[in-house]
């Protein structure tokens, strides 16, 4: 895997309460700020299937999401959650490496299909 630029890490989730769900999202987000390279996540579910949800973290790059994954504190901050993990999907998560990006909140990634300056001019 290129280990240059941002990183996406998507977790599947299956749940009939979603209020627990959203409340272990919740205690979890807590107890992963300050992380090291995680820049953000957001909790989602599909519109047309309530029962479904993903957890989508955005790391800076690949290196501060593996050391964060391979350390002590990883399976105590993400406990809240397990429960709810989709296990009926052959992966309950996926990892995504920034290819390209458009839009200007959005940092650009580095390396081959980075995207052109939108900066004026």
């Amino acid at each position: 895997m290129s280990t240059g630029g941002a990183v996406e890490v998507v977790l599947y989730h299956r749940s009939d309460d979603g209020e627990q769900v959203t409340a272990a999202y919740h205690e979890a987000s807590r107890r992963m700020a300050g992380t090291p390279g995680l820049l953000g996540n957001r909790l989602m579910t599909p519109i047309g299937d309530p029962g479904s949800y993903v957890v989508v973290s955005h790391w800076a790059d690949w290196e501060a999401f593996s050391r964060w994954e391979g350390g002590a504190t990883h399976k105590e901050q993400t406990a809240p959650l397990r429960r709810f993990r989709d296990l009926a999907r052959e992966r309950p998560f996926e990892i995504y490496r920034w290819a390209a990006a458009y839009g200007p909140d959005l940092p650009a990634p580095t390396g081959a299909g980075s995207r052109p300056s939108t900066s004026g001019g």
